[in-house]
């Protein structure tokens, strides 16, 4: 199907043609010798300094043999100055008079050789001698356009279309480069924390022959030549597990897991986490590990402790708070979950408006009561610890209560950010886990492990010291750190439904469809004298738009009736 054109993007091709036939490469091959970027031209300003810089062009204000134009580079903007007398010294004017002025558009790439000034305001500028045109754009940027009082019209603020078009995103919202960069500065002082204290950083497999580690909902993938159902990382756990059985006292893996579950504003089905696993260390020191780990990203990512998160003001300063499960149901509910039953806590939920079913074990139940009754309340920094057996199949039990695991989740505004254990390294007693989480499964939970993962099993035979592990969500983490309500904003490519391609009528389908938008309904009849189409014409139209699902016909006795489909 033909390509439809804006009015804008053939008139950029017929510059582009034009280009070509005066000689000039739209698209260039040849390095382009940058010297300097707009930042430092500002920071380090030298009167008729000589630099070559690159960029987008993204304004320009012609004034008939001059005009001032804005130059974006990666690192911002630069005011830019052309003289046609100064580019054009000869007879010779067309550099300047056609390409400049008539076949360069706005979010061109264009090369500038020139000299450092100021204008008569102060502005730190670059007054052009020579440019080149390095990269034609054929698409208008959806640049906004800001009036004489300084009010922004046509903005592009649409989120569907900013994370599907990230990289025009990226152009025309400065800001949104800023929560990147702001990313990328928390990887890099995680890691900097983790390579002080000696421990590395290993790369573990993405495809897996059991899904294990976690209790989600994995993707699944066939590898032809092997012939076997292969697994997408739902978590690293087990095979940086493994790695401290081989040997190493400290493990760390940022890791791309892959989870077949619900998309939300906090879950994207593609997400980061970071796991480490430390040596002959408990969860109680991962504690004090984890609140030193996260203040100094705080201030490595913002230049203090503290973050805004919506109308919250959270601080990552250590210490934080520490609060048993069983307890904080007890401070927000009332109900202590001690010795229940699977059959009372199923019943207690219910009283108390928590949908359960039956495929719901003890540790399901008591998950469910703490994330609707309790998780949202925690908004600054706090440690939930002791989670009962039944939710942690990789933990250790705790060492003054058999019932329960030395386990904890940092909470921040109401959702986990960080899980942490005092890891299980009885083979015997993991063996039983598991073994508890296939009778899970059976019953219909769909988050239970289908699988035992014997070669793990095998590893902990040989022996695993006392070990703890911390995995922690980088995306959430960075949302609290950027203000950013939405996962989607803190991915550059985040998940989205295929996009619905825009619809190519014919003129009869045209005619017929823009009536039954302004009607919704309409007698067959009126519909056909309105249309006013030729018998042929609307046969096919009608015939068209009935298959594209776009229009039905109701028959009532004698009376048909066109409905519009939404």
């Amino acid at each position: 199907m033909a390509q439809q054109l804006s009015e804008q993007e053939l008139v950029r091709r017929e510059s582009l043609t034009k280009l070509r036939e005066l000689g000039i490469n739209p698209y260039p091959q040849a390095l382009y010798p940058v010297t300097i970027l707009s930042k430092k031209i500002k920071e380090n300003y030298e009167e008729g300094k000589q630099v070559v810089i690159a960029g987008r062009l993204m304004s320009r204000r012609n004034q008939g043999k001059a005009s001032f134009a804005e130059l974006q580079d990666s690192e911002g903007r630069i005011q830019v100055y052309f003289n046609r007398d100064e580019i054009c010294e000869g007879e010779d004017k067309m550099m300047y008079n056609d390409v400049y002025k008539k076949l360069l558009d706005i979010g061109d790439f264009i090369g500038i050789e020139g000299t450092m000034f100021k204008t008569q305001v102060g502005e730190i500028s670059v007054r052009v001698k020579q440019f080149s045109l390095l990269s034609k754009s054929l698409k208008p940027l959806p640049l906004p356009k800001t009036d004489a009082e300084g009010n922004v019209h046509d903005a592009f603020t649409d989120p569907e279309m900013r994370y599907r078009q990230r990289y025009a995103d990226l152009v025309v919202n400065p800001h949104v480069k800023e929560v990147f960069m702001k990313r990328t500065k928390l990887f890099n002082a995680m890691r900097s924390f983790f390579n002080e204290r000696e421990y590395m950083e290993v790369e573990t497999p993405v495809l897996q022959p059991i899904a294990g580690g976690a209790a989600a909902r994995p993707f699944v993938t066939h590898h032809n030549s092997l012939d076997i159902p292969l697994y997408m990382r739902i978590a690293n756990e087990l095979y940086l597990k493994r790695l401290i059985v081989g040997g190493f006292e400290g493990v760390y893996e940022f890791s791309k897991n892959f989870r077949n579950e619900g998309m939300d504003r906090t879950h994207n089905p593609e997400f980061t986490a970071m796991e480490i696993y430390v040596a002959y260390k408990d969860y109680n020191w991962m504690m004090e590990f984890t609140e030193q780990l996260l203040e100094h990203c705080a201030v490595a990512v913002n230049g203090s402790s503290d973050a805004t998160f919506g109308e919250h003001k959270i601080n990552f300063k250590a210490p934080y708070k520490r609060v048993t499960m069983r307890q904080s149901i007890i401070d927000f509910t009332g109900f202590d979950i001690n010795g229940k039953s699977e059959e009372e806590l199923a019943t207690w939920c219910k009283a108390n408006g928590i949908d359960v079913d039956e495929t719901m074990g003890r540790g399901k139940l008591i998950d469910e009561i703490f994330g609707e009754k309790c998780e949202g309340n925690y908004i600054q920094p706090t440690f939930i610890t002791d989670y009962p057996k039944e939710m942690s199949p990789l933990c250790k039990e705790h060492r003054d209560d058999p019932n329960l695991t030395e386990r904890f989740e940092l909470m921040v505004c109401g959702k986990e950010v960080a899980n942490a254990y005092t890891e299980l390294n009885d083979p015997i007693d993991q063996k039983e886990r598991f073994e508890e989480q296939l009778k899970l499964a059976a019953k219909g939970d769909d988050e239970a492990s289908e699988f035992i993962d014997y070669d793990f099993l095998r590893s902990l035979e040989y022996g695993m010291p006392p070990t703890s592990g911390l995995g922690i969500g980088m995306d959430r983490l960075i949302m609290y750190l950027t203000d950013n309500q939405s996962i989607q904003e803190v991915l550059l490519f985040p998940q989205m439904k295929p996009e619905k391609k825009a619809l190519e009528l014919k003129d009869n389908e045209k005619v017929i469809f823009e009536l039954m938008k302004t009607a919704e309904r309409m007698e067959l009849a009126a519909l056909k004298t309105e249309a006013a189409l030729s018998g042929k014409q609307w046969d096919k139209g009608m015939k068209a738009l009935s298959k594209l699902g776009l229009l039905k016909v109701e028959v009532e006795g004698d009376a048909k009736t066109v409905v519009l489909q939404s």
